[in-house]
């Protein structure tokens, strides 16, 4: 029954109407920002599990910045003490062909002298972002150097750092302060490498570098030849040079560790980064083939309503002139 004051059929359509325009605007909304939890009020839980997540990948991006840094300061490192090592080998190359009868020992220290000048080059050079593994000047040495490698959450929110950490005090070549602590100034007693059985205990302490200032380790000789050099210092000179090759080539080793626990890292870092954004557009972002298929549905139900709120209407309007009419 139609009634001109209050008409059901068209209150009813308008409320259907109502409804089908308030569900377009959203899915509307969602299409256009292509987020479908985009505030809190969407959904409390999910956008909380989206934000927190969102912050966990923009920590990783910081901690890959920070992998970087330190994978170039390992790389320079590694590159400086992979010279080294080369010019050690070269130095007992030296030392042995001094050895062979009739051999000009002061052109051969002439060659061990240049030799042990582009040490002193390299590992003032092995500099990145102020910091030498190499190289120290300072009176308090830095013996232990780390990389942010991750972090962890705890259960109750907390953060933690992960860091990759490393003795420098193995790569530390020269050190001005205290000559005791450069692998090339320090002393080292040859005597150690005698295996003869004389029992002398006569100290024959040898080193290779003298500092930059001039400073040298107490009671050590520096390993330089002249044509009285015997061949008994010589022996002495090779072993302490030999000793000093193994720890550079061990130190190195570990730089490689290190470089190949960065590299791992990253690409770990890189694989969370993308499997946390993944689950982020899992919680919160819009299905668009979902979407685009309902918003075309609403459309087609908005336009129903407007019909059938056409439809309530004109039933009124006939009603009405039937009134009039009379």
């Amino acid at each position: 029954m139609s009634n001109v004051t209050t008409n059901r059929a068209t209150s009813a359509a308008l409320t259907v109407l109502r409804g089908v325009n308030k569900d377009l605007g959203i899915v509307q909304q969602q299409v256009s920002s292509g987020f479908r939890v985009e505030t809190a009020s969407d959904d409390p839980t999910y956008w909380s599990m989206a934000t927190t997540m969102r912050s966990d990948q923009s920590s990783l991006s910081t901690i890959t910045d920070a992998l970087g840094l330190g994978s170039s300061k390992v790389d320079t490192a590694s590159t400086a003490m992979d010279s080294v090592v080369s010019l050690l080998t070269q130095i007992q190359a030296k030392l042995v062909s001094a050895q062979e009868p009739g051999t000009n020992k002061d052109a051969v220290n002439a060659d061990i002298q240049q030799l042990k000048s582009q040490l002193q080059s390299v590992t003032q050079s092995a500099s990145f972002s102020g910091e030498n593994w190499l190289y120290n000047t300072n009176q308090q040495a830095t013996t232990q150097q780390s990389v942010i490698s991750n972090f962890t959450r705890g259960a109750s929110g907390q953060i933690s750092l992960v860091s990759i950490n490393y003795d420098s005090s193995q790569t530390l070549m020269i050190d001005t302060a205290d000559p005791s602590r450069g692998l090339l100034t320090k002393n080292v007693d040859a005597s150690t490498f005698d295996t003869s059985s004389s029992g002398s205990t006569t100290a024959r302490n040898y080193y290779l570098l003298a500092a930059d200032s001039g400073t040298t380790p107490t009671g050590g000789t520096e390993i330089a030849i002249s044509s009285s050099t015997t061949d008994a210092e010589l022996t002495d000179m090779l072993n302490v040079t030999n000793s000093l090759l193994t720890s550079a080539t061990s130190a190195d080793s570990t730089l490689g560790l290190m470089k190949s626990r960065i590299d791992d890292q990253s690409s770990y870092i890189s694989k969370l980064s993308d499997a946390i954004k993944s689950s982020v557009g899992d919680l919160v972002d819009t299905n668009m083939e979902e979407a685009s298929v309902r918003q075309n549905a609403l459309q087609t139900a908005q336009q129903m309503g407007v019909q059938s709120l056409s439809i309530a209407n004109s039933m009124a309007n006939k009603v009405l002139i039937l009134l009039q009419a009379k």
